[in-house]
């Protein structure tokens, strides 16, 4: 019988894979100039066109609605008294608005999530079996193209935007599971933390320069420019990834062999031996596997209410203008970014100098990055008309969530590093679900918009976080499992 990984916290290997004696000793590869942290980076900008995509219509909808029905004023219609705001451009005034409801608008906002989850398993199964390279390229590029048709549904009316957004999260689908694939076979065991976090910091990146942009194009120019600005960037990008980047260390023509070397021998006993071989009924069965999704769940439950409600929320409760909106909603993401890279860095000097085991780091950086948030999102339901409080709290809610990115966020590389792309597919599809009816629940919450009505939207983020963080910390594992590294022979012991 083949020797079986630990599945349980007690037996989780004291000593990291470059440790482990003098016959697996690998020299390690510089980082400067590297393939890997190219890699990284360019992936970053991949997630930031990615994100950049997903949240501009949440700033662009703010705009996008006739308000003239209630006042002339931009904010008089706020829970809070409005801000002062300069006055705006008059050629910013050219773009069509819609008489869209509030259930219309959770509708709008929760579509891009329905065509998301369809492609979250097959991208994950296609990357191992075609590539992730041109799956993730074409992923975004369809995604760009749909982008840049936005305006043009709009006008056709509600349902053609719903129908484009949904389109768009098809081609966005594809792109984690994609890279995670990618990840398995270029990211070293003890760099995993820090590249993963480089590489999708650009999702934090997208969100913290796409609102506040999006803002000042909706203030200066229209609603309309902010799709074709983002779509330009994506373009950018794709030609980028066609030319730079390669599957695999293997098939890269200008990684230097040292790197080649160091990669692949760090991977050589964490990878499986059979070609084509999935475990479908061990994968689904598996326990440390749906720890990650229900922790994957609860956390986006969260972070999907923020990123498509926060302008809402900034705008209808605590009447900031359309200019000050995209800046403040971004504080809480580049919060985020920040310590997303900080954690990476702490988490892998955890694992590796202090030899601290991966299940302990992934767990205390999941709690970190769960309880942290939650706490602070109901937090700021309570501080009224006090700006700096709400905006304070509600930043700290999202920076903190930054840390889960080394906990939970890069688990399925530690239990099954050959079969990450499909387990991200499988955690993101459940994941991607508050996507999908948080907004419409959100909104049809806060019909009146009152403190009140807000205060219910994050006491149910709240408790979700809190309920995949205690799950995740009882059921969620660190060590590669057995049936993850399946060979082709059979043991008859």
């Amino acid at each position: 019988m083949e020797r079986l990984g630990s599945d349980t916290e007690g037996e989780e290997p004291e000593t990291p894979l470059l440790h482990r004696g003098q016959r697996d000793k690998v020299q390690r590869a510089p980082v400067c100039c590297s393939s890997r942290y190219g890699l990284a980076l360019l992936s970053s900008y991949g997630f930031f066109v990615v994100y950049s995509l997903r949240v501009n219509l949440s700033v662009a909808m703010v705009d996008m609605l006739n308000n003239t029905r209630q006042s002339n004023v931009n904010h008089s219609g706020s829970v809070c008294p409005a801000h002062t705001s300069p006055v705006r451009p008059k050629h910013n005034h050219t773009a069509s608005v819609y008489d869209w409801d509030s259930e219309t608008q959770g509708w709008i906002l929760g579509s891009f999530f329905y065509g998301y989850i369809l492609t979250q398993i097959p991208g994950g199964y296609l990357a191992g079996r075609l590539g992730p390279k041109w799956l993730m390229g074409f992923g975004i590029l369809g995604t760009v193209v749909f982008t840049l048709l936005t305006p043009v549904a709009a006008d056709l009316g509600a349902s053609y935007l719903i129908a484009v957004r949904v389109l768009e999260g098809i081609g966005e689908g594809v792109t984690f599971p994609a890279m995670y694939t990618m990840w398995a076979v270029w990211a070293p065991p003890l760099e995993r933390s820090r590249l993963l976090t480089i590489s999708y910091i650009g999702a934090q990146l997208g969100t913290v320069i796409a609102l506040p942009l999006s803002g000042e194009i909706c203030f200066y120019l229209d609603w309309t420019y902010i799709f074709y600005v983002f779509g330009a960037v994506g373009l950018v990008w794709f030609v980028l990834w066609a030319f730079l980047v390669f599957d695999s260390p293997q098939t890269h023509p200008r990684i230097s062999e040292r790197e080649r070397l160091y990669i692949t021998s760090s991977l050589k006993n964490e990878l499986s031996t059979s070609a084509g071989y999935i475990p479908w009924r061990a994968i689904v069965t598996s326990g440390p596997l749906w720890a990650i999704v229900v922790a994957h769940f609860s956390y986006n439950w969260t972070f999907y209410t923020l990123l498509t409600l926060l302008p809402t929320y900034m705008n209808d409760v605590l009447g900031f203008s359309i200019q000050q909106n995209g800046m403040l909603s971004a504080l809480p993401y580049m919060g985020c970014a920040v310590l997303a890279v900080l954690s990476g860095q702490v988490a892998d000097y955890l694992r590796e100098t202090c030899l601290y085991p991966t299940v302990i780091v992934r767990k205390s950086f999941s709690l970190v990055g769960m309880i942290g948030p939650a706490v602070f999102l109901v937090a700021a339901g309570y501080t009224g008309c006090n700006y700096t409080l709400a905006v304070i709290f509600l930043t700290l809610s999202s920076s903190l969530g930054g840390v889960s990115a080394s906990g939970f966020n890069i688990n399925h590389l530690d239990i099954a590093p050959s079969y990450a792309g499909i387990l991200l597919g499988i955690t993101n599809t459940f994941a991607t679900i508050p996507g999908m009816v948080g907004p419409v629940i959100a909104r049809g919450l806060t019909i009146h918009n009152t403190m009140e009505e807000w205060q219910t939207v994050f006491y149910i983020a709240a408790a979700i976080n809190l309920v995949g963080a205690t799950f995740y910390t009882v059921f969620g594992r660190g060590t590669v499992q057995p049936w993850a590294v399946h060979t082709s022979y059979s043991h008859g012991d």
